[in-house]
């Protein structure tokens, strides 16, 4: 069983060898590691050309990014990685441990890089979160059989949200696998941006996504 990591990135010159230096052993075992550009202007991709099988250029988007890079996937599985996110060891002996047939998706256990302890009250809320909605973020690391994710036909093109719209159409045709082994996600988002700030930024956001706001416009405020 092959594993295509797909890592979106957009000037993730800072993060991005932290990230895919350490997934060196995954491709001697065969395995590939998909870098999909959005139009970097720093080093990011030619960081990326001696770490990375591929380096696609995209139009930037998340979404669009993720789904171009799963487009030119050789993998069986489809596992798609924030540029700035680290995953367990071993992290395909895993994923194999856990597909055992060819409708199968999950995500990992977050833990984030911030020391301070409101970031262990985060995570903790977030893993919960997921846990029993059964909805991932996308700094969850979530993997997806490339069957499944064809027959949800990829990622909803959308400027935010798209990681919750996905795990929408993939809970309606199976039951998520939610891993105890911990990826680390960077907390940058929190500390640049204020913790409290962003935890109220973010809940309204997704109170306005289920309140059928356009994702468009969410991505203005998010902005």
């Amino acid at each position: 069983m092959i594993i295509s990591i797909i890592i979106p990135t957009l000037n993730e010159e800072a993060h991005i060898k932290n990230t895919v230096l350490p997934l060196q052993y995954f491709r001697k075992k065969g395995h590939e590691i998909i870098l999909v550009d959005g139009g970097s202007m720093d080093s990011t991709r030619e960081i990326g050309e001696e770490l990375a099988d591929k380096i696609i250029l995209s139009a930037p988007g998340r979404a669009k990014q993720m789904n171009l890079g799963a487009l030119n996937a050789t993998g069986d599985v489809l596992l798609f990685l924030h540029a700035d996110t680290m995953l367990p060891e071993n992290v395909d002996s895993i994923i194999v441990d856990n597909i055992d047939n060819e409708l199968v998706w999950g995500c990992f256990t977050l833990h984030l890089s911030g020391e301070r302890y409101i970031f262990r009250v985060i995570e903790y809320f977030i893993n919960l979160r997921s846990k029993y909605s059964g909805i991932a973020t996308g700094d969850q690391g979530i993997f997806i059989t490339k069957k499944l994710y064809k027959l949800v036909e990829g990622y909803p093109d959308f400027p935010l949200m798209e990681d919750i719209a996905i795990c929408q159409l993939l809970k309606s045709n199976s039951k998520p696998v939610f891993l105890g082994d911990h990826l680390v996600s960077s907390s940058r988002r929190w500390e640049e941006k204020g913790v409290f700030k962003t935890i109220i930024l973010m809940w309204k956001l997704r109170l306005q996504y289920w309140l059928g706001v356009a994702p468009d416009k969410l991505a203005k405020m998010y902005e």
